[in-house]
């Protein structure tokens, strides 16, 4: 009997049920994975940022009247959401209609984003808009559209709220300024590596050794570093990529284009395979057309 393969996913299982885990776990179309998790990220929340939000959300600055501060909001990650989840509940059950953005849209890049967002209390639910965009940068001509649209006839165009990391893309901030829009962003939450992620991923890479194939999913530019450095795949005194061995049995996957182009650019490192879609399907598809010869 042919053993599994083991996929590293470089990111933080998701609960109570992880998509990436449920997909990977199903034999299909020939592959037998072994999906494991390997956490790369701690996140915390930033305190300044979060009380500018409340401040809003409790002064009702976050509608669509005239005199509004803010007409809309803006998510590209699940980090904001949980951010924004935890203002909200911080208030629930005071008073009816909390947080009162049922007349505004919500803006979301992506499925995992717009699932979290769904599952914020909110009666009416939240209006949320993008989700079919999959990125930033499809997601901020989707805005200057739908948004103009919802605000047709309104001078100057109600301002935008983006709730944000301390590591961020400037591409939405950037379309939207250039056609003559405010965007405020928050930082409400800060990102970094795990100090022992390395230590864990290379523990993970030892108890698999023996494996004769193995895939690497990537999720974020941050810990790449680390992990080309214990795949032994980085030269420490340029900080550069060694050359890939044709023989090689660890492969790598990234979950889009960002992290692809950030490998490529910080490191001289071509992934094996890269997503068109940022999820668990996107992934396999990645994996399969490498593995049948057409990535």
């Amino acid at each position: 009997m042919a053993s599994k393969i083991p996929v590293f996913l470089l990111k933080t299982r998701s609960v109570p049920g992880d998509a990436y885990e449920e997909l990977f776990s199903t034999p299909a179309d020939g592959f037998d994975f072994e999906p494991s998790f390997v956490p790369v990220l701690e996140h915390r929340f930033d305190e300044e940022g979060l009380a500018k939000v409340r401040s809003a959300l409790q002064n009702r600055s976050i509608s669509s009247a005239v005199d509004s501060t803010y007409g809309g909001l803006i998510f590209t990650s699940q980090r904001a959401v949980e951010a924004f989840a935890k203002l909200v509940e911080e208030r629930r059950g005071e008073e009816d209609g909390w947080p009162h953005l049922q007349d505004v849209p919500v803006y979301s890049v992506g499925p995992a984003t717009t699932r979290a967002l769904k599952a914020v209390p909110q009666v009416p639910p939240l209006q949320v808009f993008g989700e079919h965009t999959g990125s930033g940068d499809k997601l901020a001509p989707f805005i200057l559209e739908h948004y103009g649209e919802w605000y047709k006839g309104r001078e100057p165009m109600p301002p935008l709220l983006f709730l944000v990391g301390d590591k961020r893309r400037d591409v939405i901030p950037r379309v939207l300024t250039e056609a003559g829009w405010r965007l405020d962003e928050v930082v409400v939450y800060g990102t970094g590596e795990l100090e022992s992620f390395k230590e864990d991923f290379t523990q993970r890479l030892r108890e698999t050794a023996d494996r004769p194939l193995r895939w690497v999913v990537v999720f974020s530019p941050s810990g790449c570093g680390s992990m080309l450095s214990a795949l032994g795949l980085l030269d420490e005194s340029t900080g550069r990529a060694k050359p890939k061995q044709p023989d090689r049995d660890t492969l790598i996957a990234t979950i889009g284009p960002t992290t692809r182009d950030h490998l490529m650019q910080k490191f001289g490192y071509e992934p094996d395979a890269c997503a068109k879609q940022p999820t668990p399907e996107g992934v396999w598809q990645a994996i399969s057309r490498f593995s049948k010869g057409s990535e």
